[in-house]
């Protein structure tokens, strides 16, 4: 048993079901098995990697080590297949690309099934990570394309083609003062934006795509934030705006994701807070066809998530 994926998903059913018999009976194997099975490991490393005395399991630091060593090895085996692609399956191409995680829970559904189902000669490397670097990624050629929005900010090493957008507005929560009962989509006008965006807000990272967007609404406005909250997610700043943390500002495709629970929607003016989508590529190299196939289909799709 040398197999890192099966390893890792044996160790998370003992660590979740605390007990081996339920656990063999999860993984369809015997118990006996699967206790001698960790024992073999423990053996062969020379020390215990499970506290199995007392219930819940947990991992010794050996354990931890462990773990981080199978999931290295996992993703190491992933990368190996890659590479070897070109040589295995000459016939197949691979197009990398690098995007946002929040953006494309979104926009890849919309995206890759079809292109996918178009090109089966065509295998999809994802990147997903903050804006900045996919961008760094692109330029030093270690992604294909990058999938991003407000292409005003990209560098002028890229060449992007601009597709679809989306509007974004104040979540305002049934604890703030500004709730209006029995309401969802206020009216733009319905409220002076300089006087909501006062307000606490929970906020996404600098490092957020959406962050940047953000900071430009508080400085046409010269209002200095009141930020109760920062998180790395936009999908985590907007949850806790819906429970009243505070207000934030997020977009269609965020809060359709969301339970539904009885809020107020305050739309956002183009002028005020504009959002495209782009696909962008390394200016002056030549294009995969895969590429160029990605990018026909991006500029067909029609994108624009909207809430009613």
């Amino acid at each position: 048993m040398k197999d890192p994926e099966i390893l890792i998903h044996y160790l998370d059913v003992l660590l979740k079901k605390s007990n081996f018999t339920r656990a063999a009976r999860e993984l369809y194997i015997s118990q006996p098995y699967l206790t001698q099975l960790i024992k073999r490991i423990e053996r062969k490393l020379g020390t215990k990697i499970l506290n199995r005395d007392v219930a819940p399991y947990t991992l010794t630091k050996a354990g931890v080590i462990y773990y981080k060593y199978l999931e290295t090895a996992i993703t190491n085996n992933q990368k190996l297949e890659d590479k070897l692609t070109p040589y295995t399956d000459p016939n197949k191409e691979i197009v990398r690309i690098g995007i946002l995680e929040s953006l494309g829970t979104f926009l890849l559904p919309e995206l890759l099934p079809e292109f996918l189902a178009q090109n089966p000669n065509i295998k999809v490397q994802l990147t997903e990570t903050y804006p900045r670097k996919s961008e760094a990624q692109l330029l030093a050629e270690q992604v294909d394309c990058y999938i991003g929005q407000t292409p005003e900010s990209l560098s002028s090493g890229l060449d992007f083609y601009v597709n679809g957008g989306e509007n974004y507005y104040i979540i305002i929560s049934p604890k703030s003062k500004y709730f209006k009962k029995g309401r969802f989509i206020l009216e733009p006008d319905e409220y002076d934006i300089k006087t909501i965006i006062k307000e606490p807000f929970v906020v996404s990272s600098s490092n957020s795509a959406i962050r940047h967007q953000v900071n430009g609404v508080f400085q046409k406005f010269h209002v200095k934030p009141n930020i109760v909250l920062e998180t790395n997610s936009i999908l985590t700043a907007t949850n806790l705006a819906i429970k009243g943390v505070g207000l934030t500002i997020s977009a269609a495709s965020i809060i359709k994701r969301m339970n539904q629970t009885p809020i107020n929607l305050l739309p956002l003016n183009e002028n005020i807070i504009t959002v495209k989508y782009f696909i962008a590529v390394k200016k002056g190299i030549k294009q995969k066809e895969g590429v160029k196939k990605l990018i026909a289909k991006f500029m067909e799709k029609s994108i624009q998530p909207n809430i009613r």
